[in-house]
């Protein structure tokens, strides 16, 4: 069940604000946390996790509570070796696709046949890659893994096409918000982390 407060007599800043204050400090824990790279589906997990239970339990979304977080995360037996093997097979991931690229941009027959397609193949993995890190660890059929989470979330990304058109749409928010404004990069991931729990919730919500 939903944990809300309503705005006080007096008081300033209702429920809402708090949200977005705790959203900005998740966000910036994550990227500190998500700085090395190979840490950043961890990170990500993490700042999700810690929104969906701010969300469902009212707890508070801190800097302190988002590094318990995260070292209960690694310190959990075989968690550091999985987070880390996420992070290298994303580090791997990106790379093939940028190499992929480049094949295409070297004016190949078919190369722009081969660009749409790449495209379209690394957004649909985005998509499922990013939801997999806003199902990690959270409740399902016994918490989810990386293996059950990544498959949940490929479930949930042709099921649910709105929700994962929000995914785009948020990336893609928030990837021009730090082009516009660099200092804002040490702050994107916690609105991102906020969309994708959001739609999560929302299928969880609808009984999907």
């Amino acid at each position: 069940m939903t944990a809300t407060r309503t705005r006080e007599r007096g008081e300033l800043f209702g429920p809402r604000f708090e949200l977005f204050a705790d959203m900005l400090i998740v966000g910036l824990a994550t990227a500190l946390a998500a700085a090395p790279v190979v840490t950043a589906p961890a990170a990500l997990a993490s700042a999700c996790d810690l929104l969906r239970r701010r969300q469902l339990y009212a707890e508070p979304a801190t800097a302190g509570r988002y590094a318990a977080a995260l070292r209960a995360r690694l310190r959990a037996p075989g968690g550091a070796r999985r987070d880390l093997t996420a992070g290298v097979l994303l580090v791997a991931a990106v790379l093939l696709v940028a190499a992929y690229a480049a094949l295409a941009g070297a004016g190949l027959p078919g190369a722009g046949l081969f660009a749409v397609a790449l495209a379209a193949v690394a957004a649909a993995a985005t998509v499922v890659g990013l939801r997999a890190c806003a199902l990690y660890g959270t409740p399902g059929p016994g918490p989810y893994g990386w293996g059950a989470a990544v498959r949940a979330a490929a479930r949930r990304a042709a099921g649910d096409l709105p929700g994962s058109g929000l995914v785009v749409l948020a990336l893609a928010t928030a990837g021009a918000c730090a082009w516009m404004l660099p200092p804002l990069l040490f702050l994107v991931p916690g609105p991102l982390a906020l969309a994708l729990t959001a739609v999560e919730l929302r299928v969880e919500g609808s009984g999907r």
